[in-house]
């Protein structure tokens, strides 16, 4: 989604992030501020208020029925994206649980005796994708050395080429 925001108008992005603008003036005979009427915006504040309603637009336009059942309470394109998140990553503390079990789940991986070398790697891959969408990335030094410390000992001899070759 923050890949189709941004190709549309990576301002889109800005104004999702700080929430609803909302044009304000002061008033000269009270000592705080009031929202403009829709006819006295400049042509500057109604592009940034139209800018806030198509944020809001592609978001609701970009998901399913289910999804739209719980987010068509949420009045801003921000309060979308937060409800977002937390369907789909959860709060802090879920995202970060979930973060460690992937990372346990890296640690640990082998492969299986029975499994071939595409099945082991697609299962490899599926974890550093998880991992990658929840913001932890792995370089890609290390991914390689570790496929290459699960593999089996029939794989020694090429493991050992790929190594040199590869300077690893």
């Amino acid at each position: 989604m923050y890949d189709f925001i941004m190709a549309e108008d990576s301002k889109l992005w800005d104004v999702i992030c700080d929430g609803l603008y909302i044009p304000i003036k002061a008033l000269a005979e009270l000592p705080f501020l009031m929202p403009k009427t829709r006819k006295e915006y400049t042509d500057a504040e109604k592009k940034a208020v139209e800018k806030t309603f198509r944020a809001k637009k592609i978001l609701v336009c970009g998901i399913g029925p289910n999804e739209y059942n719980r987010m068509c309470a949420c009045e801003t394109a921000k309060k979308i994206w937060e409800a977002f998140e937390i369907a789909h990553e959860g709060t802090t503390q879920v995202k970060q649980s979930k973060i460690d079990m992937l990372t346990t789940k890296y640690k640990l991986f082998r492969m299986k005796d029975d499994e071939s070398i595409l099945d082991m790697h697609t299962r490899f891959t599926s974890i550093i994708n998880e991992l990658h969408s929840l913001g932890e990335t792995i370089p890609r030094n290390k991914l390689l050395r570790k496929i290459l410390s699960i593999l089996p000992g029939s794989w020694e001899s090429k493991v050992n080429a790929i190594t040199e070759a590869k300077d690893l």
